[in-house]
């Protein structure tokens, strides 16, 4: 068995690693700048910001519907690991040739970026599912608030030197500032690729039952994904929980990928708003660590109820706020929670699971949280769309778009408030 085998658990967490290139450097900072500045120049503030709100949305309608399918497939076939090689492989691929097009080109680089997206999701599924085959449930909330700890520094390091590279492109060899952003895409498929490789080579997947293969195993895959649409009616916890992860880390994801978005769209310069988020990678790490030790402490459930309190705070500052400073301090909060409201999700969620059905269980808690991205960009876009058509100030707008996301945050730890834990573990041993 490799359950707590150092070895398993750190090429485990090292593909948060890999992967968290994309999420900073790519979808959280140089895309959304890349998509007003290169890929659609002279169109209006709120019409990219609707473009980029809708692509993301896209990229997660797919997911969402594929997610608990191909998870059932992943567990029947013993196949998390392929799925996951294919899922990045095909993530980074995209990435990497984001650096081959063309200015003005934005619906060449609106796809591009959707199938990157569908390979950063995607993959994720599989990761998330394997947490449960490197570490006993006692380490569960450690390890996955080390993965996201190494992802924050991970993806922090090749964000700071892309951010180096793009503010002084001239000491790197490059002409302009714009051949070291479109560089950056590719260092990132670069850096995923390379890091990603321990975890294929270390991680163990566990075996429950015989494994099937080729067409058996889509078919018994498919069979099990019904079952379990039977099985959440006797697991009510599962359900409960997740349809209140859905919703509050819709916010989350929002303030990720729409934050510089918003910074720029309200009239911050991008070299700050860069920094700023660069700020938010470095305190991340310690803080995802310092989530599990306080998890130790008062437990995973209330830690997370710090984090949606803390973001619901974020997102009425915002709203307010009219210096390059707060946008700062906003950075410095955003890194303290944002890692470990996830961290503490994914291992709290794997305590009420059937474990033999990770991938399967982890696909619907992928799939819910994917559906519920569908609604964070579109409605902070849409919301600053309308208030523009009827007459109010864009910048008003825009302001009163980001507080559409408390709503979330809101009715998702009203409902995460009524899931026990306890009872969600009775009503697995129920079912077994």
């Amino acid at each position: 068995m490799q359950l707590d085998s150092r070895k398993a658990i750190f090429s485990w967490s090292l593909y948060d690693w890999a992967n968290s290139a994309f999420a900073t450097t790519v979808m959280a900072v140089f895309f959304p700048v890349f998509l007003g500045e290169f890929w659609s120049p002279g169109v209006k503030q709120t019409v990219t910001t609707a473009r980029l709100g809708i692509a993301n949305s896209i990229a997660s309608i797919i997911v969402a519907l594929l997610a608990p399918i191909l998870g059932a497939i992943a567990d029947k076939g013993t196949a998390k690991k392929k799925f996951l090689m294919f899922f990045a492989y095909m993530g980074l691929v995209m990435t990497s040739a984001l650096y081959l097009v063309s200015k003005g080109n934005w619906p060449m680089a609106i796809i591009l970026y959707i199938f990157a997206c569908i390979g950063f999701s995607g993959g994720n599924i599989f990761y998330d599912s394997l947490l449960t085959g490197v570490a006993s449930e006692k380490k569960w909330d450690f390890v996955s608030t080390l993965g996201y700890s190494l992802g924050y520094l991970g993806g922090g390091l090749l964000f700071a030197l892309n951010v180096w590279m793009v503010l002084s492109h001239e000491t790197f060899g490059f002409s302009s500032d714009t051949e070291a952003v479109k560089f950056a895409f590719l260092c990132v498929g670069i850096w995923w690729a390379v890091f990603s490789v321990p975890i294929f080579l270390f991680v163990k997947e566990p075996r429950y039952g015989e494994a099937e293969s080729g067409l058996k195993m889509v078919k018994a895959g498919y069979t099990q994904f019904k079952e379990t649409f039977q099985e959440i009616r006797h697991l009510k916890t599962v359900f409960l929980f997740l349809v209140g992860y859905w919703l509050y880390i819709d916010g989350v994801d929002t303030v990720v990928r729409m934050a510089l978005r918003y910074g720029q769209s309200i009239g911050f310069d991008r070299n700050p708003l860069i920094v700023a988020l660069l700020i938010t990678q470095f305190v991340g790490f310690p803080c995802a660590l310092g989530f599990g030790y306080l998890a130790g402490k008062i437990g995973a459930k209330r830690a997370i109820f710090i984090g949606i309190a803390a973001y619901v705070f974020v997102c009425i500052w915002a709203a307010f706020m009219q210096s390059v400073k707060e946008f700062y301090i906003l950075a410095v909060i955003i890194g303290m929670f944002q890692g470990g409201i996830q961290a503490l999700s994914r291992s709290f969620y794997a305590r009420i699971i059937p474990v033999e059905k990770s991938a399967e269980y982890f696909g619907f808690y992928n799939m819910l949280g994917k559906f519920a991205a569908v609604i964070g960009p579109v409605l902070m876009g849409g919301v600053g769309m309308l208030l523009a058509a009827m007459g109010y100030s864009e910048d008003f707008a825009l302001r009163v778009s980001i507080t559409s996301i408390v709503i979330l945050f809101i009715a998702g730890g009203i409902l995460f408030y009524f899931v026990d834990e306890t009872k969600g573990r009775e009503e697995i041993k129920y079912l077994s």
